[in-house]
């Protein structure tokens, strides 16, 4: 189970695909995912994790709750 703080981008990639997420793809700046009509952008890589807001606006953004990310 991810605990809802700080991840590492490919921990996240990971999470994203068990929630149903395809990708990620690259597309302008970011990379993104898609899960049927919704479409997440990704952060680049880059040498520390992505925080906690980050994480926030992300699964916000994909209408992923706290519980249901904690319970993956």
């Amino acid at each position: 189970m991810p605990r809802f703080g700080p991840v590492r981008r490919d921990d996240l990639i990971r999470h994203l695909r068990q929630l149903g997420f395809t990708g990620p793809w690259s597309g302008g700046k970011h990379a993104f995912m898609e899960r049927g009509s919704l479409t997440i952008r990704i952060p680049n890589p880059h040498q520390g994790d992505i925080g906690k807001e980050l994480l926030a606006r992300i699964l916000r953004h994909a209408g992923i709750s706290v519980i249901d990310w904690e319970r993956l």
